[in-house]
């Protein structure tokens, strides 16, 4: 009988127990995931300045063809698309569609600052302009 009521007490976990051991769960989750989206998110402010490189010299490459490089108001999509203004365009687009938008989907924002010139924008995870940390917007013209 002793060793039955023995048993009897030591089988199963009480309820204390099993919340403090969710506590912890809790707090390694919460502890981790912090890192792994901080992570993510540079990894996209990365891949936003590769993009950058990349449609710089599809815009050096339009230059070429066209001696000048798109105006503002032609913008990225002159890259995709012939137009009349540039007799020598092509034969091929000198970028993909997709690759205008930046990792958060907005459009990348494409400036024409001078005859020499250009600038490009993401508006950061918040697709608005200003913020701060990885709602910050990005520029090919800002110093590292």
């Amino acid at each position: 009988m002793r060793a039955k009521q023995l048993l009897r007490n030591q089988a199963g976990m009480t309820l204390i127990e099993i919340v403090i051991v969710l506590a912890i769960i809790v707090g390694m989750v919460s502890l981790f995931s912090g890192t792994i989206f901080d992570t993510f998110g540079k990894s996209r402010v990365s891949t936003v300045k590769i993009q950058f490189s990349e449609i710089s010299k599809a815009l050096d490459r339009y230059n070429l063809d066209c001696n000048s490089y798109p105006s503002t108001e032609e913008g990225l999509i002159a890259l995709v698309e012939s137009s009349a203004k540039c007799k020598n365009w092509g034969p091929k687009p000198y970028m993909k569609k997709q690759l205008l938008n930046d990792p958060w989907g907005n459009e990348i924002i494409y400036e024409k600052t001078s005859s020499s010139d250009f600038v490009l924008i993401s508006m950061g995870a918040d697709g608005n302009e200003g913020g701060e940390g990885l709602d910050a917007d990005i520029r090919s013209d800002a110093q590292e």
